[in-house]
């Protein structure tokens, strides 16, 4: 019960956020842009979400969402921060190195980026 409590109060923290948002660039079409995505997201990752019923991996979420508010909220940016994962090499499928390097990619990950996929 409290970790649904806890969901539906970074989800409204959220929404409030969103509602009371000013881009750093001062621009008003900047600003809506920048609250259109705000909600945007939370609405799809939430809705993503929604049917897991392992404690473990909700607590990695809160803990996802939590670090993506903070960050968003640091540095005035609602996008995800780039990250930089070491590339994927030419390694033969189905490899040891292949693996190795896949592991590689998988730890260098932040914490607020668990919830998308790789696009390369």
């Amino acid at each position: 019960m409290g970790t649904r409590h806890e969901v539906l109060s970074l989800y409204r923290q959220i929404f409030r956020i969103a509602r009371k948002w000013q881009a750093a660039s001062g621009l008003k079409e900047e600003t809506i842009k920048e609250k259109k995505y705000i909600v945007d997201e939370a609405r799809k990752l939430f809705y993503k979400n929604k049917k897991i019923t392992d404690l473990q991996m909700i607590k990695m979420c809160i803990e996802e969402c939590k670090a993506r508010v903070e960050i968003g909220l640091h540095y005035r940016n609602p996008y995800p921060r780039p990250i930089h994962l070491p590339p994927l090499g030419l390694a033969v499928p189905h490899s040891k190195v292949l693996r190795t390097q896949e592991k590689l990619r998988k730890q260098a990950k932040p914490v607020y980026l668990k919830s998308y996929d790789e696009i390369s």
